[in-house]
Order: structure tokens, then sequence, then C-alpha cells
């Protein structure tokens, strides 16, 4: 069925991100560019690694300690999606090779030969070596391989299954064709019964943007617009495990998971409007700040694929300079007593480091807690919402019926323009934040200094210089201004300890 914008269409996986990447230490502004102490960081459920990826690129230079990264996430295509990366990113010398490696791996349809060469002959020797060990072993025994390089380590701990299905993600399945690949994710990404829905998303874009979006949807390659496809003839076996599933849904946007001012401005040479070029050129100046970090840092990653509730076990408490969970402490997930109770055991205490910080993300709080009298109050013709749309979106004459574009590109926008901090008091309200606090030793930062606590809103006003393109960019990005960030640190008086 095809349904409206906000339906789901196709799988369920979200192998690339859905909110834009960000930096989770802000060193500079917390502990300093001289601080003396190693740091160690926890992506609880990461999804992909964009926000791995942003902080290291951002770690000053002049910080010259060690950095401990560990990564979960639960699914395993998703973290053997990242083990794939982080080894190319380890293991290739040319950092030219590898940026380009891992943009198209990360996020192509298709990729090179050379990218298959790559993965063949650099990549799998090291997990079929692996999976060699483990081959006799129970189907749940986990095995834990340490790959070093200089003063850089990976340590993965998976098991049987999870290696095995590491090693296959490096093969091409046998018979899976380029022209069969595309048809595989076409059906998907251009099905006849989501026309409507796509046209939703093309009313939001502007005109060279809606061309870009069009040639992404339909070859599904992360390169700028004119850039010759002539070498992208082979599935990518991350995507690709069979020819009869796309593992996402077809909404699953690259732009989502970077800030659109960021790519917006990012230079892409003459062709100024090529917003997934921008992209490109964006992620890839990021990699190679990240490749470069690399390259002077004592950095270990290690990864699990552990349902966050059992993650503590294999951790040391009081440890992890940071802390970030995703939006896993949504009520349909752990909710924010189960988050507190598994993570803030494992955060340093203020004693040790006063910019010790749990990040939460509650993307679903908002419309949760909506009432339908809530959402009526906002749709009324003088509530302030609409005031502030009419601003960015003037009539220009009575629309013919209500299907015209005009309202309904008029209504997607309302959320860009509304304040929530109202429904998220009566949220935290709700679920009794400040005594989920108490019981587990944790305390609200009442500011923040990693995230914004909406930073998806609107910083300017309507009027004010820049505020239209900042809403132009937005509404192009898909962006709502319901995701909602807090922060948290340890206070070490949990009542449960007393």
């Amino acid at each position: 069925m095809g349904g409206g914008i906000g339906q789901v269409f196709g799988s369920k996986k979200f192998l690339w991100g859905n909110v834009p990447a960000f930096d989770v230490l802000q060193l500079e502004s917390n502990e300093g560019i001289g601080f003396k102490t190693d740091l160690r960081l926890l992506f609880a459920a990461s999804g992909d690694i964009r926000n791995v990826v942003k902080t290291i690129a951002q770690i000053p230079s002049k910080y010259n300690h060690s950095v401990h990264v560990t990564i979960n996430d639960r699914d395993p295509e998703i973290v053997v999606r990242n083990v794939i990366l982080l080894l190319i990113a380890l293991v290739v010398e040319d950092p030219d090779e590898a940026v380009e490696c891992i943009i198209h791996v990360w996020y192509s349809t298709l990729v090179r030969k050379s990218d298959i060469d790559l993965l063949q002959f650099c990549i799998r020797p090291l997990v079929e070596a692996v999976c060699e060990k483990v081959k006799d072993k129970r189907s749940d025994t986990i095995l834990v391989k340490t790959w070093s390089f200089g003063q850089r380590s990976l340590r993965v701990a998976l098991d049987k299954a999870s290696w095995a299905r590491l090693l296959s993600s490096l093969d091409i399945p046998e018979g899976l064709t380029m022209d069969r690949a595309r048809e595989t994710r076409a059906a998907i990404m251009m099905a006849e019964s989501r026309k409507d829905y796509r046209a939703r998303q093309l009313v939001c874009q502007s005109p060279s943007h809606r061309l870009a979006l069009h040639k992404f949807r339909q070859d599904g390659l992360l390169l700028p617009f004119g850039t010759p496809r002539r070498d992208f003839l082979e599935p990518n076996p991350t995507f690709f495990q069979s020819d009869k599933t796309w593992p996402m849904k077809d909404n699953a946007d690259p732009r989502e998971g970077w800030s659109p001012e960021e790519v917006a401005k990012t230079s892409s040479g003459p062709a100024a409007a090529d917003i997934y070029g921008k992209l490109f050129y964006h992620i890839r100046s990021t990699l190679h700040s990240f490749l470069s970090r690399l390259d002077t840092m004592d950095l270990c990653f290690e990864l699990f694929q552990l349902d966050v509730l059992d993650l503590p076990k294999h951790l040391k408490s009081k440890t992890f300079s940071r802390i970030e969970v995703s939006n896993v402490a949504d009520a349909g997930w752990l909710g924010i007593r189960g988050t507190l109770a598994s993570m803030i055991p494992l955060l340093q205490d203020t004693l040790d480091n006063p910019h010790a910080t749990l990040i939460t993300l509650f993307m679903n709080a908002v419309d949760e807690t909506l009432t339908d009298e809530d959402r009526r109050s906002v749709m009324t013709l003088n509530s302030m919402s609409t005031r502030r749309l009419l601003r960015y979106l003037p009539p220009n004459g009575a629309p013919p019926s209500q299907y015209d574009p005009r309202i309904i590109k008029f209504n997607l926008a309302r959320d860009l323009v509304t304040t929530y901090d109202n429904i998220f008091d009566r949220y935290m309200k709700e679920f009794e934040f400040r005594e989920a606090s108490e019981l587990f030793g944790a305390m609200l930062k009442e500011n923040h200094t990693i995230i914004q606590p909406w930073p998806n809103q609107l910083k300017l006003q309507p009027g004010q210089v820049g505020a239209q393109e900042e809403f132009d960019r937005c509404m192009s990005a898909g962006l709502t201004s319901k995701e909602r960030y807090v922060e948290w640190q340890r206070n070490g008086h949990s009542m449960l300890s007393s």
C-alpha cells in the first residue's frame, strides 16, 4: 500500500542514520584541548558510525592522549557494516582510496570493481581467519578478535553466526547481477504504489534538488550529479545478501544523517545546487579528517552486538566520559528508567570528570504525548505556528482544492515552525524524569554542553536575514522540530545503593 508521507514502505532496517551526526565530545568547550587524561566513549545503540566519525574527526590535534571507543548495536547487519567500514579505514594506506571506498560501501547501491577487490583481498582474509577458528564452535559461542595497526586497534566480539554474516557480507551473492540489484532496489524505491508519497516528498524540494533526489532514487549512487557512473557495475554486498530484498525503507536518505546546514555550506564546485554532490563532498571531507586523526592518535575501537541491557555486563563501571544511546530512552524502547538504570553506572562520576555526560534522544515523545486538542490548536488560523508559517509560505491566490501542492507543503511544514517545550514538559512529568534521576543517581543537565535540546528547531525568526533559506533547507532535508535531546550526569547518590 502506498499511504501518506509518514507511512512505512519497504524493510525496516536503519543502515543509515536518520538524525544528523554530532560530536559527542565537544572537547574544546568541555574538558579542554589540554585535557591530560584518556577518554572513553560509548555508543550504546550506535546505528551507523556517523557519530563516531564526526566525533573523532573533530578532536583537536593538540589532544594527545588515548581514546577508547566502544560501539554497540543489537542489529547484526548494522554491526557487520560498521566493522567493514572501520577495517577499510584501518587497513587501506592511501587515504583517498580509503575515503572513496568507505563512501560507496556505506551509501551506494553499486560499487566499483576496485571496491570489491579491496573487500576481497584486504578485508576478507582477516575475517576468514577468524571464521576458520570458530567453525567447530557452538553457534552461540562469542569469539573476540583484536586486530592491531600500529597504535590503533579494532576489537570485535561476535557470535559464530555474526562472524559468518560478516564474511558473507564481503561477497556478492552468486548470480546477483548489476541489473538484478537495480531491479530489487527499484521495486521499493520506485514502487508504483508510492507515487503519491514521492510527489509529496518532491513538493518540499527546490527544482534543482528534485532532480538530484530523483536521480539518487533511480541509481542509488552517492556521487556528484555529473560524475560518470560507468565504473559502478558491482552490487554492494553489504546491502545485498540475496537478490530478493532491498534492506531499507523507501524513505531512507543519506542526507538525514548529516547536518543540512553544514552540507549546504560545502562547496560542490560550479554545480552550486547539487545537493547530493554537496553531501558527497561533506562526507568526504569529514572522512579525511577522521583518517587524519586515526594516523596520529592512540585509538582503540571495540565493537559488540548486544542488547543495550546486556552491555553493562561486558563493560567496566564509572569509566566512560561520554555515553550516547540514540533514542533507546523513548517509551517504546527501554524508556527513561531502563536507560538510566543501565547506563548511569557506566558513566564517570563528576568528581573524576565534571564533563562526563550521558546523551539521550527522544524521537517519539512529542508525537506520543500530543492530544487531539493539541493538534487542533496549532492548526487554527490564529495559532502561532500558522502565523509563522504564513511568513515562510505566503499564499499566492486561492488553491483550487485541498490537494493543491501548496496546501500539502503547508501542512507538511507545520511541524517545522511549531515549538513543543510544553509538550515535552508534560512527557517528563508523565514518565517521572526527576524521580527516575534520583532513583538511579543521575542529574538532568540544565545547560547542555554537547548538543542543543532541540537541534532541529529553526534558529532564526521569519524576516531575519537568512531565515527563509534556513526554512527551505530544513524543509528539503525533511526535518521536524520534534527531536529532543536530554543530557545527564552522574551524581553518585543512587537511592538503590543507599
